[in-house]
Formats: C-alpha cells, structure tokens, sequence
C-alpha cells in the first residue's frame, strides 16, 4: 500500500514549504497521544513536521502526488523515520485499508516552490513550456488542452474553474492565435485580448485562465469531491478532518461537504483565516481558509440479511 521514495529521487532543488493556519491547524487536529495521523498534501513536509513535534508519539503517513515535493518532505521528515510513511499519488487515489486515522490534513494550495520553478509550467511570470502537472507521470498538460480543446470547452473551463467572465472573447483569441508553446506567449495573448482597463486592473487578466487550467490539468475539483466522500470513513470516532483550501470553488465545496456529511459535525462556524501578522511574512497565507470537521459516529452497520 505504502512505498518510500529511494534516496537517488531526493532533490537538490530547495523545496522550503511555510505551512499555512500553522497553530490553527494544530488546534482543529485536536492531537492526541500515540494518535495516527493522515497528511494528503505533504508538499515539503512544513504541517506534518509541526504535527510530529508537538505530539512524540503520533505516527504520520504522508502523501503527495509530486515526486518532487514528496522527495523533499521525506528529506524534512528524516528526523522521524520511525514514525512516518511515504505514499506517491494522488489522494483520491489512496486506499487505507483497515487503518484508521485520528486526523486527516489536507493543504489544497499550490506550494510556493512549485510556482516558482519555471519548468513546471504554473506561473506565467517567466517563460516555460505549458505544463501545469502536479504528477509528472500523467499524459494531459496544460498545452494538450490550450491547443486542442474547442472553443466551447474552453470558454467553458475558464468561466467555471477560473469564474473568469470574459472567458468566450479569451477562448476565441486562443483559438484563433494557437499553436502555444509556453507560458508567456499564452498571458500576453489572453492579455491583448481584453480591453485595457480589465489589463491594467488588480491582477493580471491571465490569472483566472491559468487557475483553471492547473484545476483541469490535475482534475483538483473531482480529486477534491472524491477526498470529501472517503475521508470520513477513513477517521476513528472523534477524529479531526481539517482542510485548507484557496478560492472559492474549493471551499464552497467543502462547506457544502461538511453541512451534508451525517459522520461529521462542524468545528469551525466560518472559515479559520490569517491573522495580519501571518499574512506579512507569508504573502501565500492571504487566501488561505481552513475548515475542520470531528467525526461523531463509527460506521453504520450493515443491513441484516434477508432470510
């Protein structure tokens, strides 16, 4: 079920991850002794070291879909071997077996090292390929989709994964304009293809497009709904599901989750968000919300056979 990473794929790429809601995750966990606990999104390992250090005897399996990622998190954690296990893949993915856990983690934001490496293909801030993929395994990239999906399609990606409202004009010019080959090309077209006060304004008009295209790419919304299904059957009566979500999309789902869910009962009334001091030395923790979650019941038993 578990595998460990061998040490010829650790990176010699600095993966320094500055975990989110860092005390408040802590707290909505709820730690307890010898408890086991579930991180989805280990990134470079920054919530599940705080985990470790503030309860000695908690066990941790630690997922994450980007080799990369994975690869510096199992270099973070090597302090605590003994107590943690590596799984490469995707979460939704994951299968858990009998075990059950006293906590489950999930950090849905992109992490700041893999917006800043050029190759991956997530920032248009500096030209790269058109890549986009949290798991460099998967065949579809962020360019298969730019460059192949019909105008349609894409108009429709970009108005309901990146709640972009000029979506058709920028899906027509893509089209019109295409092939692409890198990021850059890709924001100064999208760029050029909306009036100049909606150019200049608060963030830059290729944003949305590129949030919907990464959510595409790396299908974060179904991965998400498939998460939000399983994770309560994967907790002990009592344990905590705390997600950390970045845009609306994410946490409304969530919200609407936690509400429908019968094994759980709501922790956080409204959304746990940065304090200012947080938001200045960690700029990524500005969107940031997390929900928690206690599991109330243990699993309904089955039905009775019929004689």
């Amino acid at each position: 079920m578990t595998r460990q990473l061998p040490d010829s794929q650790l990176s010699d790429r600095p993966f320094v991850h500055i975990p989110v809601l860092a005390e408040a995750v802590l707290a909505g966990l709820s730690l307890q002794p010898n408890g086991i606990y579930l991180d989805a999104t280990v990134g470079g390992g920054g919530h599940s070291r705080l985990i470790l250090e503030a309860m000695p005897s908690a066990q941790l399996v630690a997922i994450d879909q980007d080799q990369t990622a994975l690869a510096a998190a199992q270099a973070n954690l090597a302090d605590f071997c003994d107590r943690v296990t590596f799984w490469q893949g995707n979460f939704a993915s994951y299968a858990p077996g009998a075990q059950r856990f006293d906590g489950i983690l999930a950090d849905l934001g992109v992490s700041s090292p893999q917006l800043d490496t050029p190759e991956r293909g997530f920032s248009f801030r500096q030209t790269a390929r058109l890549d986009m993929r949290m798991d460099q395994q998967q065949a579809l990239t962020a360019a298969e989709i730019i460059n192949h999906w019909d105008e349609k399609s894409l108009a429709d990606l970009f108005f309901h994964a990146g709640e972009e409202r000029l979506s058709r004009r920028i899906a027509r010019r893509i089209v019109e304009q295409r092939p692409f080959q890198t990021t850059t090309e890709l924001a100064q077209t999208i760029a050029h293809s909306v009036p100049a006060k909606y150019r200049y304004g608060r963030i830059h008009p290729a944003t949305r497009v590129f949030q919907a295209l990464r959510i595409a790419v790396n299908r974060e919304l179904e991965v998400l709904e498939q998460l939000l299904n399983q994770a309560p059957d994967w907790l002990k009566p009592g344990g905590r599901l705390a997600i950390i979500s970045f845009h609306s999309l994410e946490d409304r789902r969530v919200k609407q989750a936690f509400r429908s869910c019968e094994q759980l009962s709501i922790m956080t009334k409204k959304p746990v968000t940065a304090v200012p001091a947080e938001v200045q030395s960690n700029p990524r923790a500005r969107s940031a919300k997390l929900r928690v979650a206690e599991r109330t019941s243990a699993a309904a038993p089955l039905p009775a056979s019929a004689p």
